[in-house]
């Protein structure tokens, strides 16, 4: 059944949800109508131009800086714009998804920003896509409160000096929104999530003193964050606000980005705030970049890849230097521990890892970081506030003692570690686990004590991937093959079947989950992003 058309320019199909009349007004879908007519085509280009650089890479197994742009990398002279006031101090910034309980949560958590993600912490399903919009407009007009149905728990609001700020993650420009279609076809993703965000609350942010500040997913090049630009002017002069109200920060977590930061700075340089370097979507675009390059290329467990690796090393101190050097933030990666309420030495342990790997960004040079959860918000903040002390960020730090060269970033031979039999075990397990609770709508996972998102299934079906592809033997001498991972996938459903019990385990989305894992880690022609055969699954 489809709800009648609120606008003649926009189709919505999808059965109507509370308050949804208060996103999807008429003047704010002919916003979106005509961001896709103007920007979806360039869209489309750039989409196809990833698939020809993929095989350029496939070719050459290689990268590098590109020779094309290098006046701008050597021009000293361009800075991106000034910070404004509430994106001055990032020291510590909070990631989640945008339903009612964690917005009241983020922003009430004591970090200085909250990443709200429409993205790879949110499964896209209609419900999610158009109420995430209605929580943040609440959020500012604080209107929003939420009690747990469970446990009876009610959360309101603090002060509003009291709460983070803002910055919104819409999806990345390969994922469609089915409900909305323009002259016939979907509208990306993208356009949807930042068009209504923009439309409803550019001017309510500036009136209270912030603005409307993004970060943007899955960049590949300095050509989408060009089109990024051209979207930010056009949509500026549309609402009627000044030119440079927009920030936003790009997320590093491609391995074609990498070798573009410069560049990527100068698209957005008005509009920029900064860079942030993750973790698992940088290493499964690797793979998914490298994939055919032979056994230099071949990761070893994802979690023996740490940022003191000396291929992430590289690129996390580029980019400190890249951003310092034009005036931008760098934001480090993500703290996804989640604490055990049962288990104290879980968490000792655990916390004395968040303490170093923050103690190393914030001595690195980075201006703030992530956490996944409000109890690492302290931590984190100790980190920062030990070495920044009264300063908003470390900008002036300009880490004139890096130098990278390009090789250094793609040395994945340099590392001591290899795959192993527990690293394939983890990842079957982790890679059904996620993808059954996606299925069911949830984005943000916690899997072991972990916080796990889309990118966390990326890494995990890539290396499976990979590692069969290879031919790797693991130290068992047992080799990665199609009947190993089936036999471990098997195995791992009868564990969950055993530990949920029948009656949960038919409730769910399990062999769906497990069918849909072996699809992507098996079949020859490799998906370029899980989530697309994934949301062809996806209900609501």
């Amino acid at each position: 059944m489809s709800a009648p058309a609120p606008s003649s320019l926009v189709v919505v199909e999808a059965e109507p949800l509370p308050r949804q009349e208060e996103v999807l007004t008429d003047a704010a879908l002919a916003f979106v109508a005509e961001l896709h007519r103007r920007f979806t085509p360039r869209r489309d280009e750039l989409l196809a131009r990833r698939a020809e650089r993929r095989a350029e890479i496939a070719r050459t197994s290689t990268l590098g800086f590109l020779p094309e742009t290098a006046a701008i990398r050597a021009d000293e002279s361009w800075k991106v714009a000034p910070a404004p006031a509430a994106l001055n101090d990032r020291r510590v910034e909070i990631t989640g998804p945008t339903d009612r309980k964690m917005t009241i949560n983020a922003l009430n958590s004591g970090a200085r920003v909250w990443l709200a993600d429409f993205e790879d912490a949110s499964a896209p399903t209609w419900e999610n896509v158009v109420l995430g919009q209605v929580n943040l407009i609440d959020a500012y007009t604080r209107s929003i409160d939420f009690t747990d149905p469970r446990s009876g728990k009610s959360y309101a609001l603090k002060p509003a000096d009291q709460l983070a700020t803002v910055v919104m993650r819409p999806r990345g420009w390969h994922l469609e929104e089915r409900h909305l279609t323009v002259d016939g076809r979907a509208v990306p993703g993208a356009l949807v999530d930042f068009g209504l965000y923009f439309f409803h609350n550019a001017q309510r942010l500036i009136d209270l003193g912030k603005g409307p500040y993004f970060y943007l997913p899955k960049t590949e090049s300095h050509l989408e964050a060009r089109l990024w630009n051209d979207i930010f002017v056009f949509a500026q002069d549309h609402v009627g606000i000044p030119q440079g109200t927009v920030r936003a920060t790009v997320l590093i977590e491609t391995i074609t980005a990498a070798y573009e930061m410069e560049e990527i700075l100068y698209e957005l340089r008005d509009h920029a705030a900064g860079l942030n370097a993750g973790r698992w979507d940088y290493l499964f675009s690797i793979v998914k970049n490298f994939r055919d390059g032979g056994a230099k290329f071949v990761l070893p467990d994802r979690n023996a890849v740490t940022m003191t690796a000396p291929f992430m090393r590289a690129y996390t101190e580029l980019l400190v230097r890249t951003c310092h050097k034009r005036g931008a933030h760098a934001i480090g990666g993500m703290a996804a521990f989640i604490p055990s309420r049962k288990d104290a030495e879980v968490n000792k342990v655990a916390f004395e890892k968040v303490k170093a790997d923050k103690d190393r960004e914030a001595g690195d040079g980075f201006d703030g970081s992530w956490v996944a959860h409000p109890d690492l918000v302290p931590i984190a903040m100790a980190s920062f506030d030990a070495v920044l002390g009264d300063k908003p960020n470390q900008k002036d730090r300009l880490r004139e003692d890096v130098h990278v060269e390009g090789p250094e970033l793609i040395d994945i031979a340099s590392l001591d570690a290899r795959p192993t039999y527990d690293g394939l075990r983890n990842a079957v397990q982790v890679g059904i686990r996620y993808i059954e609770a996606w299925l069911r709508g949830l984005g943000a996972v916690a899997i072991f004590n972990l916080m796990e998102d889309a990118a966390t299934a990326e890494i995990s079906r890539s290396q499976i991937w990979q590692w069969i592809n290879a031919g790797v033997v693991f130290e068992n001498g047992k080799a990665a093959t199609p009947e190993l991972a089936r036999e471990v996938a098997a195995e791992e459903l009868a564990a969950i079947r055993e530990e949920i019990g029948a009656e949960a385990f038919a409730g769910g989305k399990w062999q769906q989950a497990h069918d849909l894992l072996l699809h992507v880690s098996l079949d020859a022609d490799y998906a370029d992003f899980l989530t697309l055969p994934a949301y062809d699954q996806l209900v609501g």
